[in-house]
């Protein structure tokens, strides 16, 4: 009960147990209004899970996976059902983590949501389902909250943070694959050579995102969880790249700006200072060590991604 007692007042309520000799216990918990709980079906896109609200789905279907490549390689196809139409897609690449992978020919029927937000509607291919559960919404950061087609979290009763997808976000691109927009920018940047971004920062969750958004984008990564982590990653790998964060455990930002700058083998590496100390103290400080840039959290995509390719551009002009 310990247990249940710590989570209840996490999430801002209180647990109450009251025991009668000889007649039993009763056990009362009472949780805020303000906690939204809601019917979410759980879903596997490659190796992540998603939750996907109830109320937005209309049907499953199985598709076999000749129908499936039919539909998704012909745009302006739809599958008919109920007397609706629906555009089919792979929610995969509405989510930017790549093109779906489906074996012509074979026997296996693959799960198809047919999903619907106010008039839009769409068939969403996911790899396989796990099954509904009640869930409690949590809001996101502010860095997760302006991702198109995230709507909250919830955490399952292992520990893991599962994202709660916005159908009325995903629907409202008019069936426009994410995956599709970047096939040609993707193309094009593979001509060159592939840069490598070493992510520094003890937060999980930004580690995790801003990977994604640079995977998205065709970059490899390598991520630390502080300083120390860097520099024992820093003996095996040079990076193209380095985006730092200041408050870290063992070995902060600056420490380990200093460091890099001090080694011969390493001070080359362009540095980018992300963090939430925007003061100019700290962004004097952090350019007399020699950082290159210094952006405040939370960082705009599109602002990190030109930074990135402006310093690379500079490293391959004078290197």
């Amino acid at each position: 009960m310990d247990v249940v007692n710590s989570e209840v007042k996490q999430l801002g309520g209180s647990l109450h147990i009251d025991s009668s000799f000889g007649q039993g216990t009763t056990f009362t918990i009472r949780l805020p209004f303000t906690l939204a709980i809601s019917q979410a079906l759980l879903v596997q896109v490659h190796e992540e899970i998603y939750a996907i609200p109830l109320s937005g789905i209309e049907g499953i279907v199985r598709m076999t996976q000749d129908d499936l490549s039919r539909y998704i390689d012909d745009a302006g196809s739809r599958f008919e059902y109920a007397g609706h139409s629906y555009p089919v897609h792979n929610l995969g690449s509405l989510l930017g983590q790549g093109a779906p992978v489906l074996g012509q020919g074979s026997s296996k029927r693959l799960p198809v949501l047919l999903v619907r937000s106010g008039d839009h509607r769409m068939a969403l291919q996911v790899e396989s389902l796990l099954g509904s559960r009640e869930t409690v919404v949590k809001s996101v950061g502010p860095q997760i909250s302006t991702v198109r087609g995230i709507s909250g979290a919830t955490i399952l009763g292992d520990g893991r943070v599962v994202l709660i997808l916005d159908l009325g976000g995903l629907l409202r691109t008019g069936g426009v694959s994410l995956y599709a927009e970047r096939v040609a920018p993707v193309a094009e940047a593979r001509k060159a050579r592939t840069l490598t971004v070493m992510v520094v920062d003890d937060s999980i969750t930004v580690r995790k995102v801003t990977t994604r958004l640079l995977e998205r984008n065709d970059m490899q990564v390598i991520t630390a969880k502080d300083g120390v982590d860097a520099v024992a990653k820093l003996q095996e790998h040079i990076p193209d790249i380095m985006l730092l964060d200041i408050e870290m455990p063992r070995m902060d930002g600056f420490e380990l700006a200093t460091h890099v700058r001090n080694e011969p083998r390493l001070r080359g590496i362009p540095m980018i200072m992300i963090t939430s100390r925007t003061g100019d103290k700290h962004r004097k400080r952090a350019m007399e060590i020699g950082v290159d840039r210094y952006l405040g959290k939370p960082f705009q995509e599109t602002e990190l991604l030109g930074t990135i390719r402006e310093l690379a551009e500079e490293q391959s002009v004078n290197g």
